[in-house]
């Protein structure tokens, strides 16, 4: 039984050092903008070396970003500087980069001609794809159908 934070349960199956973790949008965004989640990702994460996010992932957060400067969540200064730490960090080594390639794109097509009973959106299928070609063993998102597609296809997911 996992430890529990919040009214949710951490699943007791973790990845060990070195079976790697693909972060979708939904997972870095919390590293950058404060949501229910972002501490016990953050503490989860804290010294991993085995992190794998997009080129993807990247754009999506800044879009998340621009979208909370828009709602007037965020002033335009602090969007400036969340938006040079996530780039900063991405080019820091902290994380495994990974470039949406044409193989990339046949592989979330053939998942989404798989997914008859989870309508699954394009984008989730790009990550669940990414992935599964990066060779990591789990992947964290918090997105309930991406994360029932992805166990179909062999990921293990984090939850919070």
């Amino acid at each position: 039984m996992g430890a529990k934070i919040g009214s949710r349960r951490l699943i007791s199956d973790r990845p060990g050092p070195g079976e790697g973790i693909y972060l979708d949008s939904s997972a870095l965004v919390k590293l950058y903008l404060p949501e229910k989640e972002s501490e016990a990702l953050d503490r989860f994460l804290v010294g991993r070396r085995d992190l794998v996010i997009s080129e993807l992932s990247i754009t999506e957060v800044i879009s998340a970003i621009a979208r909370s400067k828009r709602e007037g969540v965020l002033e335009s200064k602090h969007v400036e500087r969340i938006y040079e730490a996530v780039l900063a960090d991405a080019r820091s080594g902290s994380f495994r980069r990974l470039d949406v390639s044409p193989a990339i794109h046949r592989s979330a097509e053939r998942i989404l001609l798989a997914s008859e009973s989870t309508p699954l959106r394009t984008v989730d299928a790009v990550h669940i794809a990414l992935a599964v070609f990066s060779g990591v063993k789990y992947l964290s998102t918090f997105d309930i159908r991406m994360s029932e597609a992805a166990v179909r296809h062999g990921l293990k997911v984090l939850r919070f």
